[in-house]
């Protein structure tokens, strides 16, 4: 009886002390989330904050946990995971590269073409195999290989594996012709975008354009740019033809203290300025081809179809969802999280769009046990102002990768900031994370968010890892 007894007192005490500490920590957020939300830079803004036990899911912490907020990149998160669960950690993408037409003594009469299929690592510099020269000795060995000598027709990048809305709904004019808004497109290359070198001036004076790398002798640049003052930054905004014009334009302010002198800009059409890369490195391999370079967007405006392969010679792999994973993440990279979303939605057998990759991606968490309400999601990426998600929805998503083989992998992809691994976020007056720490032995997830602050970034950052340090 006296065993028993000492057994019952010694649980008390286990538990007694464990709901001692979780209470202690309940009272450190909360007091830390309270001095947050009264601070004069979120006067008029709103934070939310939800913690989660990160084995159990039992809720830690949840402060105006329910609200719509606009998440920023941490909406990545919520994409990636989606891609793990629908298209598998083994995941790539096939591009196939072949040609339609005939061979006779080495000469095609017909058409190379590479059709995309949404890789958006082709031509990428993160991977050894995907460079743009490894890429495009590639395509040309195979051609030899083939016995190709001279080609009686055209390269052609095939884009129309996709929808024909290259940019999401919501984003913004002025970041659509950024590095960070180039468009979504079945053929992507060198992630679709490209430098526009610069000269800077006198504070208030004309920046010139020097070039651009690569040249884009296709494109005509005009610049309206003026010299900023040291420690303005870059302020540089490249704008898109409108229509079927080739002139882009650059507006804003370039600071005359900015080592780098260029701006990365979004490529117009990455199908066609592949197939100009292809076309130009066969010419240098001394192999002739006749006619101009195209892509579906030139062929359709001149009212012409696009052909298909009916010889495939090569089909190039990318490198697996793991590894875009990582850099998604890692380096927030808008373009692979809108391709990981319009994959979504082909594998769904839908077509592949960012509208009905939003609706998979929702449908998916509904039966995950997620309102889809707590969900207003115009993007995978976050760059849309439009998004709305609940700091408790990315939190509990957050806590689902937990138990999945492939975990260890998507915690690798989480930057490192503050001593944490977590995804940052960050649009206007926005800012945002989620992660997971350690605090005592026990695991946590979480999801902070800050929407319609006042001042500096750094000011609320600072205040935002005040609260997070209390996680630790």
């Amino acid at each position: 009886m006296e065993k028993k007894r000492l057994a019952a007192l010694s649980l008390f005490l286990l538990f007694g002390c464990a709901a001692l500490g979780q209470s202690s920590l309940q009272q450190e957020i909360s007091s830390a989330f309270n001095k947050l939300q009264a601070d004069a830079q979120v006067k008029y803004g709103t934070v939310s904050l939800t913690v989660l036990d990160a084995q159990t899911g039992e809720q830690i912490f949840a402060g105006n946990a329910n609200a719509g907020m606009a998440p920023g990149s941490t909406m990545k998160t919520v994409t990636t995971i989606t891609a793990y669960n629908l298209l598998g950690s083994s995941f790539t993408y096939q591009t196939p590269f072949g040609y339609a037409g005939t061979i006779t003594n080495g000469t095609l009469d017909g058409d190379i073409i590479i059709k995309g299929s949404g890789d958006p690592t082709l031509g990428s510099w993160r991977y050894d195999n995907t460079k743009t020269t490894n890429i495009l000795n590639q395509l040309v060995a195979t051609i030899k290989k083939a016995g190709i000598t001279r080609i009686n027709g055209r390269i052609i990048g095939d884009d129309s594996l996709y929808d024909t809305q290259a940019i999401p709904d919501g984003w913004i004019w002025q970041d659509m012709g950024t590095y960070y808004g180039a468009g979504v497109n079945a053929l992507c290359w060198h992630e679709n975008q490209f430098d526009i070198n610069l000269r800077t001036g006198a504070v208030g004076a004309p920046v010139s354009i020097t070039g651009s790398t690569p040249a884009m002798p296709y494109l005509n640049f005009k610049s309206e740019l003026t010299t900023g003052a040291a420690g303005t930054g870059d302020q540089a905004y490249p704008y898109l033809p409108a229509g079927l014009s080739n002139v882009m334009y650059l507006r804003g302010t370039y600071a005359t203290d900015k080592a780098e002198k260029s701006v990365a800009t979004a490529i117009p059409d990455p199908a066609f300025d592949l197939a100009y890369r292809i076309a130009d490195t066969l010419k240098r391999a001394g192999i002739t081809v006749n006619g101009a370079p195209e892509s579906s967007l030139t062929l359709t405006a001149k009212n012409q179809p696009v052909r298909r392969i009916s010889n495939t010679l090569l089909n190039i792999t990318s490198p697996t969802l793991g590894q875009i994973v990582y850099w998604t993440n890692r380096k927030s990279v808008n373009l692979y999280a809108e391709e990981l979303l319009k994959a979504i939605a082909f594998k769904a057998g839908k077509t592949a769009s960012t509208n009905n990759g939003v609706e998979v991606l929702k449908n998916y968490w509904k039966t995950r046990g997620f309102d889809p309400n707590a969900m207003d999601v115009a993007d995978g990426s976050g760059l849309s102002p439009a998004n709305r998600i609940t700091s408790a929805t990315i939190a509990g998503i957050m806590q689902s990768t937990r138990k999945e083989t492939w975990y260890k992998e998507f915690y690798e992809s989480l930057p490192i900031y503050n001593d944490m691994h977590m995804k940052s976020g960050s649009i206007y007056h926005v800012l945002a994370y989620t992660g997971f720490v350690t605090n005592n032995g026990r695991e946590l997830c979480f999801s902070i968010m800050v929407n319609n602050y006042n001042g500096s970034t750094s000011g609320i950052k600072t205040k935002m890892f005040r609260v997070l340090d209390v996680l630790k």
